[in-house]
């Protein structure tokens, strides 16, 4: 039954409101990739102000947030399907329970962003203290119970002139401008000037950021390979070999380069047992070095690793993913559940992967490099974690996992955001793609489209000098929102206002 708290929250927001908040933040999830139809976000967040602005109650206004979320991420996440496509007779059921939590969840940290809101403020005092308030949450969702920063606001801006912010502010940073020019415009009724002002002054800080200056070339070629391993053919015991001896074959083209490079669990072998496989990948490669995705095992624990082979197939460096995926590369309380046959998607051996010691740069022919796997490149605090900076960053990933539709291209914005923030280039090898070198400034100098088996010998360019976000990660951005969140809990008054 519901209850009395919650039936009372319902009564109080009605069903017109509580379909545009459903609305409303399934019409923001289309600023997203790939869509990026950015014409409606400033309707759906003075949807969201004008939610808040006329909630009656805390617990109305935590609704309407949850409702806004729900239909943010049940749109925007809805890839989260497809990896229960992968083998439909035992996990499609599973599908819509898993998007329906996940929204739900997610939507959690909006609802009691708004219902914060409303409780430390009233009047027209909601709007700023809601963006304040409303970037905390974001924080939390990005932190918290291992973090899922994906969909996060400042990944409306690829391609656009306010993300050169993103090296200055960082992703939170670009977030909290973001409702701070947009939430306004719920009171373009009430006060016309002051609902305007602040988009205004937003797109001017924008337009006045320069871009990032281009990054000379390094001189040296590196060749990503893209094999192009749909997910339901990548492990069956009849096809799998054909992707390495693809990827062999594209490793062998001339002229040589200076690295190679091949995706996230390229190799359908344990390291501990791939000597032969790895001097045949060294061999096509005629002495290049290669950096590659395999599995390995070491005292009874499974690793997602990334290793570099030398001209005699030896590894000579050995990175371990730290930030694994809930659910898919390992399950809370995996011992436990396992015993009812519950196991992670991408885990092959065991009940899931154990997880490194954490970012480590790493020593390539080309430079310096921090690895990441995968979801690795979703979380800026792990890049801003290595102990020392590197040249470059190196992104191995298997975007099959994801599909075809919005997902891998949501992965790539994020990667692209990553070497923007750190004024680095990366270098980006995805299984089914898309794989790419990416600028300093986040632009694609050289890439493989989704779905295309091949291989591209892409320059490297140099790194830009560090970035102020580099420097500082996300601590200005999290107290000024303190500041704020603060400031309204110590006063608690309307807001009049005059245009």
């Amino acid at each position: 039954m519901m209850s009395l708290g919650l039936r009372r929250a319902a009564r109080g927001l009605r069903l017109a409101p509580a379909a545009l908040a459903v609305g409303g933040g399934a019409l923001l999830s289309l600023s997203l990739a790939p869509w990026h139809l950015l014409f409606g976000l400033p309707v759906a967040l003075a949807a969201a102000g004008w939610l808040v602005l006329q909630a009656a109650s805390a617990r109305t206004a935590a609704l309407a947030g949850w409702l806004f979320g729900l239909g943010y991420f049940a749109f925007g996440l809805s890839w989260i399907i497809e990896p229960f496509q992968i083998d439909p007779e035992r996990h499609a059921w599973m599908a819509p329970f898993a998007l329906v939590f996940l929204a739900a969840g997610l939507a959690l940290f909006w609802g009691v962003a708004f219902g914060l809101t409303a409780r430390l403020s009233r009047g027209a005092w909601r709007v700023p203290v809601l963006a304040a308030v409303w970037t905390l949450a974001e924080f939390a969702r990005a932190y918290l119970l291992t973090g899922f920063p994906w969909a996060g606001f400042g990944q409306f801006w690829i391609d656009t002139p306010a993300a050169n912010l993103l090296p200055w502010i960082g992703p939170q940073g670009l977030g909290l401008l973001t409702l701070a020019a947009f939430l306004p415009l719920a009171l373009i009724r009430q006060a016309p000037v002051a609902a305007a002002a602040p988009l205004v002054l937003s797109a001017a800080a924008a337009a006045a950021v320069p871009a990032p200056e281009q990054a000379a070339p390094a001189g040296k070629t590196v060749r990503i390979v893209q094999p192009n391993a749909p997910q339901n053919l990548k492990w069956h015991p009849d096809h799998r070999w054909e992707f390495v001896r693809r990827s062999v074959a594209f490793s062998a083209g001339a002229p040589r380069p200076d690295l190679i490079v091949w995706p996230e669990t390229a190799v359908p072998q344990l390291l501990n047992y791939a000597g032969d496989t790895l001097r045949v990948i060294s061999d096509s490669a005629g002495g290049v070095p290669v950096l590659l995705g395999i599995q390995r095992e070491e005292a009874g624990a499974y690793y997602n690793s990334a290793v570099l082979l030398d001209a005699d197939g030896m590894t000579t460096a050995t990175y371990d993913k730290a930030h694994l995926v809930p659910f898919g590369e390992y399950v809370p309380f995996g011992d436990v559940l396992a015993r009812f046959g519950i196991y992670g998607f991408a885990s092959q051996a065991g009940a899931g992967y154990a997880a490194g010691p954490g970012a480590q740069v790493m020593e390539l022919p080309v430079g310096s490099a921090l690895p990441l796997i995968c979801y690795e490149a979703v979380f800026p605090q792990d890049v801003n974690a290595a102990e020392t900076r590197p040249q470059m960053l190196v992104q191995i990933t298997n975007d099959a996992w994801f599909g075809t539709r919005s997902g891998p291209y949501q992965h790539l914005v994020q990667a692209r955001m990553r070497a923007l923030e750190q004024g680095l280039p990366m270098i980006r090898a995805a299984n089914t793609g898309v794989s790419a070198m990416i600028a300093p400034d986040g632009a694609l100098l050289d890439s493989l489209p989704l779905g295309e088996a091949g291989y591209i010998d892409a320059s490297l360019p140099k790194a830009l000098p560090p970035t102020l976000y580099s420097r500082t990660g996300d601590w200005p951005v999290l107290l000024l929102c303190l500041l704020g969140a603060f400031a309204a809990f110590f006063r608690r008054r309307p807001l009049a206002l005059r245009s």
